[in-house]
């Protein structure tokens, strides 16, 4: 069957990989939830229109409400990235892992890992072509554990793209739209004019920025490599054991200064602190490895960038005007890199 075409799902196929009863299924079906015009069977289409309906179940709201909203079109703007062409046929893992040619065992392990699925969810084409760059990972000598630290810090570092990427343009461009009065089709219509004009420069963005943290990344292990080789650091005996510079700087009472001054307020400093320590950071040679809340680490290849780029952030900070003071620490020595962070 070609990949494009379309196939039907029975009521029990939907079950199995929706996870919900026949009934309730058969309730969302007469509601004009799920299910085709005629009544009979159902695409692959309606595993995502389900999914969507359990996500707004658990927040919630009415099934009536909910059946309000898809005849208003509030589903039809977003079904492109839901639903997207090409899916074609579902398969279970099992079936999928024979196509591609691969142990399931392997297949599942690394599938829940990266967090794409639940246990009894099927599988479509799109995802079958994933699993067969897996396949070739895993042909071309990659251990299964490097694949499923590369699977995870993939998953986790799209989701955090795509999810401010949709924050972004909900809080910037749709609420603005919404704001200005207008009906749901209104927006809705507003909203894919917009987005007709950002989508397509998502691919070539992640590519640029791919390209920029491939070349950093490179330099630094090319540097690592050499210093080893010199006997300036000691090689690591486990794989991943490496030796680093570990930074964490954040600033001092910022939780009760943000319960003083407000979230909106606290925010604007936050900002402005990310600027400051990120502009620090480049300007050594070190990487922003997370943030959370007012918190960063940074990592760098030598101890002696990382105290100037401590020594940088505090002068940077005090010439902020009525600004927090700033915690720094750095440890120097081995660690070992996991899944795209530092452990030690």
């Amino acid at each position: 069957m070609d990949s494009g075409q379309k196939a039907e799902l029975t009521l029990e196929e939907l079950s199995r990989s929706t996870g919900e009863p026949v009934e309730r299924l058969r309730q969302w079906r007469s509601l004009g939830l799920i299910g085709t015009e005629d009544g009979e069977g159902f695409e692959p289409d309606d595993v995502e229109r389900a999914k969507l309906v359990q996500l707004f179940l658990r927040r919630g709201i009415s099934l009536e409400a909910i059946a309000d909203a898809f005849k208003g079109g509030l589903v039809e703007g977003a079904r492109d990235v839901l639903m997207p062409a090409g899916a074609g046929p579902r398969f279970s893992l099992e079936e999928a892992a024979e196509k591609v040619g691969m142990d399931v065992d392997v297949l599942q392990r690394l599938w829940y890992a990266a967090g794409l699925g639940k246990p009894g969810e099927l599988v479509d084409e799109n995802d079958v072509e994933m699993m067969k760059g897996l396949k070739v990972s895993i042909d071309t000598g990659l251990p299964e554990e490097a694949l499923t630290q590369m699977a995870r810090v993939y998953a986790d570092a799209l989701n955090r793209i795509t999810e401010a990427e949709q924050r972004i343009f909900r809080f910037y461009v749709l609420d603005r739209l919404e704001a200005a009065g207008g009906s749901r089709a209104e927006l809705t219509k507003a909203s894919e004019a917009v987005a007709d004009r950002l989508n397509p420069l998502a691919e070539s963005v992640l590519l640029y920025f791919h390209r920029k943290g491939l070349a950093k990344a490179l330099r630094e292990d090319l540097v690592m490599h050499l210093a080893e080789e010199a006997g300036l650091v000691e090689k690591g005996e486990a794989p991943g054991q490496m030796q680093a510079a570990i930074v964490f700087v954040d600033l001092s009472s910022f939780t009760p200064l943000a319960e003083a001054m407000g979230d909106v307020k606290a925010a604007e400093v936050l900002e402005r602190f990310s600027s400051l320590v990120r502009a620090a950071a480049g300007q050594w040679d070190g990487r922003v490895v997370k943030q959370i809340g007012d918190a960063f680490m940074l990592v760098y290849p030598e101890p002696r960038s990382a105290v100037a780029c401590v020594l940088e952030i505090e002068a940077r900070t005090s010439r902020e005007p009525q600004f927090p003071a700033v915690r720094s620490g750095v440890h120097w020595g081995s660690v070992l890199y996991r899944e795209g962070d530092y452990v030690g």
